[in-house]
């Protein structure tokens, strides 16, 4: 959907998802020592809330303006620990075409569905958004849902694999900390999705 769509989503119902963090991005985030950290996608900014709650800095950025209200609103009512709202800052932002300076300790993508070339473009300015040394964290459903998982788009155009991600990047300097496919239990059924933590050099 472009962002009158998701606009148009966030708008016609509460919470479109958790309040909670996403588990991967709770997995691997959660021991770094908190710096500077670029949300993309934040969507209604479930992980940028969080990261916040950690003593993060954080900008969170998507297209929907109204699901960035929502994170707004969300983050005004977090009692504890105090300051989180001050902590983060909402911006309006296409992550395909908005260039970011390299400031950021972390980037976190997060279910970003996109076409294979917009993908592309988001991915390298993820990445290039990360001073040396600072962590991309993107998450996905992974193509292989389609057959072997549970719910999750059905548009096998906007999913991807670990490779995929690495292959956007290719050229790039980083180290890769973990890339490969994820289990996510659904209920009693299971999802898939890639997971992908790199270390910019």
């Amino acid at each position: 959907m472009d962002a009158a769509g998701w606009d148009q989503r966030y708008a016609e119902s509460g919470l479109v998802w958790s309040a909670e963090p996403n588990r991967f991005v709770a997995e691997q985030c959660s021991d770094l020592a908190p710096g500077r950290a670029l949300d993309l996608a934040a969507g209604e900014g479930r992980n940028a809330i969080w990261l916040a709650s950690l003593g993060w800095s954080v900008t969170a950025a998507d297209f929907s303006a109204v699901g960035l209200d929502k994170g707004r609103r969300l983050a005004q009512g977090v009692s504890q620990p105090a300051g989180v709202a001050d902590r983060i800052a909402w911006i309006v932002a296409d992550a395909t075409t908005t260039d970011w300076p390299p400031e950021f300790d972390l980037v976190v993508v997060a279910y970003l569905q996109l076409a294979e070339s917009e993908r592309r473009a988001a991915a390298v300015r993820a990445f290039a958004a990360l001073q040396p040394g600072g962590r991309l964290v993107w998450v996905a459903h992974d193509s292989t849902n389609l057959t072997d998982g549970v719910g999750g788009p059905q548009d096998p155009t906007v999913l991807m694999t670990a490779d995929d991600i690495l292959t956007d990047l290719t050229g790039e300097p980083y180290d890769v900390l973990h890339a490969g496919r994820v289990p996510r239990p659904v209920g009693d059924a299971t999802a898939y999705d890639c997971l992908i933590v790199l270390e910019r050099d």
